[in-house]
């Protein structure tokens, strides 16, 4: 098996975004799609592109995909394809199948057959923005666990003081990730427990959401 080499079935918007972000960062991708289009779509971005259909699955085996770390099956609002696709993945050895799901109902079925993730984007954008909206601040809801999140904060009061100084770790529970200093564009990582931190700097928060909300800087 060739590490972090990834193929997406189903080159449909999400698939297609989801194929193209990961080319961006550096991994090897292998789209497949049976409509010509967007195979064409696909052909400059992609490492590699199939027109095939993967329902069948001498096909599938062909190119391979026993030799992917990670298949990733989007073929739209077909669970019927969804299904038997994941299922000849897993008969054929590919490490990990993750599945997207249109329903609650394809999400038990996926399970059901031995798919080690399946997702529902919708849902999960959903999520994030009811978060976004009911707490200002807040960049995104970690999957990690369900209280998780990342938030983005103003210093205010704390103006002059040190992030040791401040031990939110052990007063708040929540850790700071990262720094953007007033005036510039991007955030350091990791900041210095010792640096005085100044007003108009921006600090990102990771914590428990009831935690995160209740800081007051």
């Amino acid at each position: 098996m060739v590490e972090e080499r990834i193929c997406i079935i189903g080159l449909g918007k999400f698939g297609f975004h989801l194929g193209r972000c990961l080319v961006e960062l550096g991994r090897e991708v292998l789209g497949v799609d049976g409509d010509e289009d967007k195979v064409k779509n696909a052909q400059n971005v992609f490492t590699q592109v199939y027109q095939l259909d993967a329902r069948d699955k001498k096909a599938l085996e062909q190119i391979h995909v026993d030799e992917m770390s990670h298949v990733v099956v989007s073929v739209g609002h077909s669970m019927e394809a969804s299904i038997l696709i994941s299922l000849y993945l897993k008969e054929l050895g590919v490490p990990q199948v993750w599945v997207k799901a249109i329903s609650t109902d394809h999400e038990k079925l996926l399970h059901k057959i031995g798919v080690d993730n399946v997702f529902i984007p919708e849902r999960f954008a959903a999520k994030n923005m009811a978060h976004q909206l009911a707490s200002p601040g807040l960049i995104e809801y970690l999957p990690m666990d369900k209280d998780v999140a990342l938030k983005e904060i103003g210093i205010d009061d704390w103006a002059g003081r040190t992030l040791r100084q401040l031990d939110l770790t052990n007063k708040h529970q929540v850790q700071v990730i990262a720094r953007k200093r007033v005036g510039e564009d991007h955030y350091s990582f990791i900041p210095r427990a010792d640096e005085e931190l100044r007003q108009g700097d921006k600090l990102v928060i990771v914590g428990r959401e009831d935690r995160l909300t209740r800081l007051r800087p």
